[in-house]
């Protein structure tokens, strides 16, 4: 059993899901912001870190900061060991068969785009499609315009409903012969929306395409099973599951990964090199040119351990039911409307006011120490879907409480207030 194993364990035995305690785990909760205490809400753009993934990141730059896989040194061993078991715990989070199908990238982003620019070449002739929702983030979109461009293939958006889900009769009727790759969101960022994978994937398949899963949003909330969803490519970001910034996985099925180009060149992912010809390295370093952010990888692993040791059914239930309470809560309001409304979704909670514009009830939440995001949210295809410039978005974590969403009642009402 690892190092990342054993603190899971421990971590698990010392409490099942105490939302007192896992709060007191986080210091970025414990502060004040314009003489009030922080609510935080904005968990989907990023989530806060738990003084367990601050202290590993601190560790390895105090003791250990040395690069990994080259060297013979005490400092280089510790830190690659770090560094490799951190892919050992990202294999096991996503159930991956292989830890060679665990590439490291900067994050969600990275990954799309790496599987854009080196695998989508090779399967997409003039012609083809490639099918999106229209759910997605500009992530899932714009890497898939780039290869449309570069190789004749066109992207097509299945449309969605007015709840914000799938219109899966729309989708099996886009499903046909020409239709390549099939890219889809797991939890939509802006509506909160949890798509049906496994199913998607199945009907994709069929079809003989190939799914690319963006896995940003469910990582902090879902269990993940590739296998299990049997996609193609699965993609996810540490930052938003409370690991540090600019780190971040690609799962691929590993004959697939065997068989791309590399996406960059330079070290690491060569074997030999030669003015005549290069050779490149093995699964999954063919894919991680340069030196790695090795400490991010080495705070991811430190934020699954953490997630492992939590109780992962009672904090589905406790998210479940703060977005239950922040939707009841917020319907109570005039002149309120709810975007999205999907039958089953995760913690997030998008909504308008008729008359107050969201850029301005962010700003009067934020003066009471209330952060959540507004704008479109990286997914201008939703706003305009629903005819709106922006919403306000209230997202949560399982270290959020009611007394949280109280607190942004408050501002919202004092908002109105001010606007009447």
């Amino acid at each position: 059993m690892g190092a990342i194993e054993l603190m899971a364990d421990a971590l698990q035995q010392e409490r099942g899901f105490d939302v007192e305690a896992i709060r007191a785990d986080f210091p970025g909760l414990h502060q004040t912001v314009h003489g009030y205490p922080l609510v935080y809400l904005d968990n989907a753009a990023s989530a806060q870190c738990p003084q367990v993934v601050i202290d590993a990141v601190s560790a390895h730059r105090a003791h250990d900061h040395s690069n990994v896989h080259r060297g013979v040194h005490e400092l280089s061993e510790r830190s690659t060991k770090a560094y490799e078991g951190a892919r050992d715990a990202l294999r096991r989070f996503l159930n991956a068969g292989h830890r060679e199908e665990i590439v490291y990238t900067r994050g969600t982003t990275e990954s799309l785009n790496l599987v854009a620019a080196a695998f989508a070449p090779t399967v997409l002739e003039p012609g083809d499609e490639i099918l999106v929702s229209g759910m997605e983030h500009h992530s899932n979109i714009v890497p898939w315009q780039l290869v449309s461009e570069r190789t004749g293939a066109r992207v097509v958006a299945a449309p969605i409903t007015a709840a914000g889900e799938l219109d899966l009769e729309a989708w099996r009727r886009a499903l046909n012969s020409r239709t390549k790759i099939v890219a889809i969101t797991h939890v939509s960022n802006a509506l909160g929306t949890i798509n049906p994978v496994a199913q998607l994937t199945r009907e994709a398949h069929a079809v003989g395409a190939y799914v690319v899963v963006d896995g940003a949003q469910a990582a902090p909330h879902l269990p993940i099973d590739v296998q299990a969803i049997d996609c193609d490519f699965y993609a996810l970001s540490g930052h938003k599951m409370f690991g540090p910034t600019g780190i971040g996985a690609l799962y691929g099925r590993q004959r697939l990964l065997e068989a791309m180009p590399p996406w960059q060149g330079g070290g690491e992912m060569i074997l030999t090199v030669s003015f005549e010809k290069s050779t490149y390295n093995a699964l999954p370093y063919k894919f991680e040119a340069g030196t790695p952010n090795i400490t991010g990888a080495i705070g991811l692993g430190a934020a699954i351990a953490y997630l492992e040791g939590l109780d992962q059914t009672a904090l589905q239930r406790h998210e479940a039911d703060l977005l239950e309470y922040a939707t009841a809560r917020v319907l109570e309001l005039e002149h309120v409307r709810i975007i999205g409304t999907a039958r089953h979704k995760a913690s997030v909670l998008s909504f308008v006011f008729d008359d107050i514009h969201a850029h301005d009830l962010g700003t009067i939440l934020d003066q009471h120490g209330v952060a959540i995001r507004t704008g479109h949210h990286c997914a201008m295809p939703i706003m305009e879907f629903f005819g709106v410039p922006a919403t306000a978005r209230a997202s949560f974590a399982f270290y959020n409480t009611r007394e949280d969403i109280d607190r942004l009642m408050s501002g919202l009402i004092k908002a109105r207030e001010l606007f009447t």
